[in-house]
C-alpha cells in the first residue's frame, strides 16, 4: 500500500519500531544515514539519485524526536481508508474517531502511528 505525501519530517522514539511501521503500512523505503543520525525516506519510485522519479511522490525524513521536530503534521494520500485503518490498528497504530466526508471531493481521517504521533488520511472521492 502507498500513500503520497506532500513533506515531511516524522520524528521517533523507537527507530526499529518506527521504520517497521511505515514500512508494513505504506511500503516506504527508509535508508539509515547513522553519521546524520537520520533514516532518508522514499515514498515511492526513486532515481539513482535518490529523488522521486514520478510526480506526485516526494522523498523524507525520520529522526529521534527531539525540538524543535517532535511532532509532525502531515497527511497520506491513500486509496481507500477503510483497507489503511485496518492496517494502522494490525501493524501499532491507532485510528481517531470515523473517516469524515469533506463535500464532494473525498474523505479525511486522523490516526495515530507506533509512536504516537497524528496524522491525517486522504481519500479522493
Amino acid at each position: 500500500m502507498s500513500a503520497r505525501v506532500v513533506h515531511f519530517e516524522v520524528p521517533f522514539d523507537d527507530a526499529e519500531r518506527a521504520r517497521a511501521f511505515y514500512r508494513k503500512v505504506f511500503d516506504w523505503q527508509i535508508q539509515e544515514v547513522p553519521e546524520m543520525q537520520y533514516n532518508m525516506v522514499s515514498t515511492g519510485p526513486a532515481g539513482p539519485d535518490g529523488m522521486p522519479s514520478e510526480p506526485g511522490f516526494i522523498g523524507g525524513g525520520m529522526m529521534q524526536r527531539q525540538a524543535p521536530v517532535d511532532k509532525p503534521v502531515i497527511t497520506l494520500a491513500v486509496d481507500d481508508i477503510d483497507a489503511t485503518s485496518k492496517a494502522i490498528e494490525s501493524n501499532g497504530g491507532r485510528t481517531l474517531g470515523d473517516k469524515m466526508a469533506v463535500g464532494d471531493m473525498g474523505f479525511a481521517a486522523y490516526f495515530t502511528d507506533s509512536e504516537g504521533n497524528l496524522m491525517g488520511l486522504w481519500q479522493n472521492a
